[in-house]
């Protein structure tokens, strides 16, 4: 996933709203950005981080630039959760994760469950229909150890329980997580900060739901996935 134009620096003066955040960038110039994550974003907030931005030229925006990336323990943090999406579809494209290879068919944003939306469905005549939920990871407490979530979110063990759902009607269900920083190796499920998220996990892989992580390579340029790891209990 490369990044349309080229990313602007500042440092972060705070964030607020969940979606906004006062930043003044490394010309000087005060600016206010929106900010495209609605989780706590913990550990990657901290008053003078550096961060990198784009800038939109739509004349209907209000705040043309938008947060993408953080600095944080001295490496680069992707924040933005409309991209998690495309660098997944871009790791099955590129044949990263094999079981999810070859399908004829791959659909984007498709109503299933119980007013719900998968983010990727893989479908072949010859194999079982395979529903993909994707879900970004920047939250890392730990040398090593990238953790999700870092906040409750009772949609997220409602896609899991959605996900069992479809194994038991004959398809496959996949929870596929987009670690959107170089400097993890592993993956664990934050039973600490949503223990209803984390036994929603638990039941979900009793019922037959596959679990992948990738680890993606950050640059100013852009996000790609570069190679999968382990999720530990």
């Amino acid at each position: 996933m490369i990044f349309a134009s080229p990313l602007v620096t500042g440092r972060l003066v705070q964030r607020y709203k969940r979606f906004l955040a006062d930043i003044i960038l490394d010309d000087g110039n005060p600016i206010t950005s929106s900010v495209p994550n609605t989780g706590s974003m913990l550990g990657l907030t901290d008053p003078g981080i550096r961060v990198w931005l784009s800038i939109s030229d739509g004349l209907k925006r209000k705040y043309p630039h938008t947060l993408q990336l953080v600095e944080a323990q001295g490496i680069m943090v992707g924040i933005n959760t409309g991209l998690p999406n495309r660098i997944a579809e871009e790791a099955i494209l590129s044949g990263l994760l094999p079981s999810l290879s070859g399908y004829a068919e791959f659909k984007r944003e498709q109503k299933y469950g119980t007013n719900s939306r998968i983010d990727i469905l893989l479908r072949d005549p010859n194999r079982p229909d395979a529903y993909v939920e994707v879900k970004n990871v920047h939250f890392s407490r730990s040398a090593g150890l990238a953790e999700f979530p870092d906040s409750p979110t009772a949609r997220g063990a409602k896609h899991l329980d959605e996900l069992g759902n479809m194994v038991e009607n004959g398809h496959r269900g996949i929870m596929l997580y987009v670690i959107q920083r170089g400097d993890c190796e592993r993956l664990k499920i934050c039973g600490d900060l949503d223990p209803v998220y984390a036994a929603a996990f638990e039941r979900a892989m009793r019922r037959g739901v596959e679990a992948y992580a990738v680890k993606c390579h950050i640059t100013p340029t852009g996000i790609a996935a570069i190679s999968t790891m382990p999720i530990i209990d």
